[in-house]
């Protein structure tokens, strides 16, 4: 070889080059501790002057039982502290309300602690954070809860008052119970006043955005379909829908018989029917109507059935593109034959006979008719859809459906079918009278997606019912311009919100129930006619302020009715609906009004839920907000994903696989099966979780992170443990620290500010990968297996030991207050027992929340020292691969055993690097006798080339240290030498 290269004997002649190159190892930090330990219980006469950390920080948590203790000094004592000292500007998180109508899930905990991560983060910035956690108190699935707590008794027989006092109760006994949870959960916020839906105060607030509605035209009752839950028995919102994929639906095929006369126009002979298909038979008795496209081709057909059929030839019109899929359904060994071709057009204003009801109907052309399924004729119900609806209205068709309340056919639906239950004997009587009637030409069983109520999981039914809305179709576009000033995250949840409100033409706000707030209007007795004024809303509002929403069914109608109205010479009767639940909770942003700092724009600085507030929560706050204030009600929205477990399946209690907070967070009854993990390793699954998709929890997942939780908490362990006994007088000033304790500070102003910049993009997941990263790359297999040396066997006084003392000092500060709004018991823990030592240094605070998040000093931004330790860091990997396969090998024992050489060109910056702080000297050749590793190095933006040769010392291990620096056995190196010396 050619080449001169700079060669670096790292051995025991080169003790500090070692440190500094990093090309010895001193082995893991658990294995070094245990070492030392071993030596002490052999009687080491040297093991008095070795200094081991010594601390009382444990392990192992017993997170359980010792969490309780920090828990109040970083919930309760915390919010109101931040509130009167914090300097910083106001954040407001605005709490979505839960319902309160049971125990809490691991979803509810996701939820709530994604809040407080933010909310902890935004305290330690310096701001003031307002967080109201809020309840939802009001609606059916409260109502149902309450009910099933009666038994044997008939819940019809209630009057609304008593089944208002049952949900009240209920639910207030339900947010007892959540908040005493969501405290545990350690979720900071005013629980003192948290704000529920149904108090009065609320309940008028809400009243005074639907007031302002009506001023503005956007609310109007109307009879029309709407989605109905024979189940619960109140319309729905479609909010309030979930799809079932398997339901199973009966699809018929029938005859509609033409009148003499329409026969006649078309050219038709004897019995002529226009074919129908229908996936809903039930709607049938309803039907007032059959669509055609005026553009697509129809024919007439005559089908000749086979003989031993009996029955006589008939005429069929079919959509054309239709005509091969309704030839399949006839009897085997029909004949067909085309009698002539129609247009659509031409059909319009034939006359049939409707099937079940025998009522003339119409034929009528509509656009929405198409031939990709059927038979290109449409029955008609407007009564129960709403493209029927909007048909029927544009045609003058009677919006008429014949189905109570319970789902059930009504007398009007003929005596054959009244009371029976649509969805069930209600179709099979239909099909059947069908099939009597000679009209049924096809039926088949069908399995679909379909909508169901999303509380009862059953099935839905659309069904005319006069009912009040909201006109969204004139609000969305607002709604939609005010959302490009908002930023969402994920981005995803941007176009789906934005798709749900496009999508919507208005919204159905009453609800056929009693637990909820009334609608305040009134009904003329005689002609139906509504009353709902601004004066008569504002004279039910001041009544509800001060006595509740129980006032509407307590008090008269008189009572109730504003002064003007008493005797106007007309008798009105209160109404009986209340608002849909998802106008109670998007009217929350109304309370915001009292304690937010803004005038203008929107109160919340965010809003976080799960992504089905798409068409929830985020929606309704939206419509309100810009109904009555024209924003949006949020600066910043944020979309969680679902809670699955292991098997990635959605967590529900059909399957069983639900997981309750309390059972993790305590352990179950067996605690080696299932571990009280304590409530910190649950918060910090959850920061460390990407939340923006759905969450898998379970026993493997809490296994990996009660791993992750022991390795943070053995890195606070060593800080702590070698930071025992330092006092300001050691401190080192930064220009007199040592370059690697310089620039593992660089380090961590880098991390703390990559954390920073995650945490203010709310990527909670990717802040706690970088403190993992830092943990275990930076300080774990890095700093601290370097720094073990001088730390346990350097004097107390040595320079590079209160240097490295120094650096700990801060990386401990930092490190916890990076911690801090994940695990906030953790760092409490870690405040406390650092506690004599910061507080010695300055650090006074009672809660590392009451800290700046980032101490970090510009001074210690170094990037040309942190180019020549990234440098040095490689080739120590170099070095310890080829240490590494001499262990292999079994020609070494332990790591200290290796003395290496390591050769790098002389006239590369890598071995410059290698000059400045090491005495080097010049060789012509390469040695070749050991193990050696040979690699090149990327640094300073080219590659070197480095060869690292390991061989076992011709030096003897020192008693005191462990390295291999003595010259004579069983003697002191010279630095042990030294060190002992100064101590006797």
């Amino acid at each position: 070889m050619n080449q001169t290269f700079a060669a670096l004997q790292l051995g025991p002649a080169k003790r500090a080059a070692a440190r500094l190159a990093a090309g010895a190892q001193t082995g893991s930090g658990s294995c070094r501790t245990q070492s030392y330990a071993t030596e002490a219980k052999k009687k080491n006469p040297y093991s008095h002057t070795i200094k081991l950390p010594q601390t009382e920080f444990p392990l192992r948590a017993d997170a359980a039982r010792r969490e309780k203790q920090f828990r109040h000094r970083c919930t309760d004592a915390l919010y109101e502290w931040q509130l009167k000292n914090n300097r910083g500007p106001q954040f407001i998180l605005h709490d979505g309300p839960p319902y309160a109508n049971g125990d809490l899930h691991i979803g509810h905990f996701m939820n709530k602690v994604l809040k407080d991560i933010i909310n902890r983060y935004q305290v330690m910035q310096g701001k003031r954070v307002v967080y109201i956690p809020g309840f939802d108190g009001h609606g059916l699935p409260i109502e149902q809860k309450a009910l099933e707590t009666l038994k044997g008794r008939d819940r019809d027989s209630l009057d609304p008052m008593e089944i208002r006092k049952l949900a009240r109760n209920f639910a207030l006994k339900a947010v007892a119970r959540q908040t005493e949870s969501f405290k545990e959960y350690a979720v900071m916020g005013d629980w003192t006043h948290p704000y529920m839906t149904l108090d009065p105060s609320y309940e008028a607030n809400q009243l005074e955005i639907f007031k302002a509605m009506v001023e503005q035209g956007y609310i109007y009752r109307q009879n029309k379909p709407v989605y109905w839950s024979p189940s619960s028995r109140t319309a729905l919102a479609e909010a309030e829908l979930e799809y079932n994929e398997k339901h199973v639906s009966t699809s018929v095929y029938v005859k509609m018989q033409l009148t003499d006369e329409s026969v006649a126009r078309i050219g038709g002979a004897g019995k002529v029917s226009a074919l129908v298909w229908t996936t809903t038979p039930w709607t049938l008795p309803a039907n007032r109507a059959i669509a055609v496209h005026p553009d697509l081709e129809y024919v007439l057909i005559q089908v000749a059935e086979n003989s031993e059929s009996g029955s006589a030839g008939y005429q069929l019109l079919v959509g054309k593109d239709r005509l091969e899929a309704v030839s399949a359904m006839l009897p085997e060994g029909s004949t067909v034959a085309e009698v002539c071709m129609l247009n659509g057009k031409q059909l319009e204003g034939l006359s049939y006979s409707s099937a079940v009801s025998g009522k003339e109907c119409p034929i009528l052309l509509a656009n929405y008719v198409t031939s990709d399924s059927g038979t290109g004729l449409v029955h008609s119900a407007p009564g129960h859809g709403q493209e029927d609806y909007d048909f029927g209205l544009a045609n003058g068709i009677e919006i008429y459906a014949p189905v109570d309340d319970n789902g059930r056919f009504t007398s009007a639906a003929g005596v054959a079918l009244a009371g029976m239950e649509v969805l069930g004997e209600g179709t099979r009587a239909v099909v059947a009278m069908l099939r009597d009637a000679g009209v049924l030409l096809h039926v088949q069983e069908f399995t679909h997606s379909y909508p169901y109520d999303w509380r009862t999981k059953k099935p839905i039914i659309q069904r005319a019912t006069p009912q009040w809305f909201a006109n969204v179709g004139s609000l969305k576009a607002s709604a939609s311009e005010s959302l490009r000033d908002v930023k969402i995250f994920p981005e995803f949840g941007r176009r789906r919100l934005e798709s749900f409100v496009a999508a919507r033409s208005e919204w159905c706000i009453s609800r056929q129930r009693v637990w909820g707030v009334p609608i305040p209007v009134f009904y003329n007795k005689s002609s139906g006619e509504p009353l709902l004024t601004a004066e008569s809303i504002s004279h039910v509002i001041g009544i509800i302020r001060e006595r509740g929403t129980d006032a509407w069914w307590v008090l008269s109608t008189d009572d109730l009715l504003a002064p003007k109205y008493r005797s106007d010479g007309n008798t009105y009767v209160k109404g009986t609906d209340t608002m849909d639940v998802w106008f109670d909770s998007g009217s929350s942003w109304k309370l915001l009004e009292q304690v937010s700092e803004r005038s203008e724009g929107a109160y919340a600085d965010v809003y976080l839920e799960g992504t089905d507030q798409h068409r929830g929560w985020f929606q309704s706050s939206l419509l309100t907000s810009n109904a009555v204030r024209g924003v949006a009600p949020f600066r910043v929205l944020l979309t969680h994903g679902f809670t699955l477990d292991e098997s990635r399946r959605k967590m529900s209690k059909s399957l069983g696989n639900t997981l309750e907070p309390a059972r993790v967070i305590h352990g179950g009854r067996d605690k080696k099966k299932e571990p009280a993990y304590g409530v910190d390793l649950l918060r910090l699954v959850v920061g460390s979780t990407d939340y923006t998709h759905d969450v898998s929890f379970g026993p493997l997942v809490f296994a990996q992170f009660s791993d992750a939780m022991r390795k943070i908490r053995g890195t606070v362990r060593f800080m702590l443990g070698n930071l025992n006994g330092f006092t300001p007088d050691m401190l080192v000033p930064f220009e007199q620290m040592s370059s690697i304790d310089r620039y593992i500070l660089h380090e961590l102003r880098r991390f703390k500010q990559n954390a920073q910049t995650a945490f203010d993009a709310y990527e909670f997941y990717r802040a706690m990968q970088i403190v993992s990263n830092f943990t275990n790359a930076d300080l774990s297999a890095f700093y601290f297996d370097i720094s073990k040396d001088c730390l346990y066997v350097g004097a107390a006084d040595d320079l590079q030991r209160r240097s490295t003392q120094t650096a700990l000092f801060h990386i401990l500060v930092d490190y916890t207050t990076a911690l801090a709004p994940v695990a906030c018991h953790l760092a409490e823990e870690v405040w406390e027992f650092f506690g004599p030592t910061r507080r010695a240094l300055g650090k006074t605070t009672d809660s590392v929340f009451q800290e700046s998040w980032d101490q970090t000093r510009s001074e210690w931004n170094n990037p040309e020292l942190a180019a020549d330790w990234t440098a040095l860091r490689k080739l120590r990997s170099v070095a310890n691969r080829s240490i590494e396969a001499a262990r292999t090998a079994r020609h070494i024992g332990s790591s200290l055993e290796a003395e290496l050489d390591v050769y790098v060109p002389l006239n590369t910056r890598l071995g410059q690097l290698l000059t400045k702080y090491i005495n080097v000297h010049e060789v012509g050749g390469v040695e070749t006798d050991g193990f050696a590793c040979e690699e090149r190095i990327a640094a300073f933006d080219t590659e070197t080339p480095v060869r690292v040769v390991s061989r076992r010392s011709s030096l003897h291990k020192c008693p005191r240290c462990w390295n291999f620096h003595s010259t004579e056995e069983s003697s002191l190196c010279g630095r042990c030498d030294d060190v002992v010396a100064r101590q006797q």
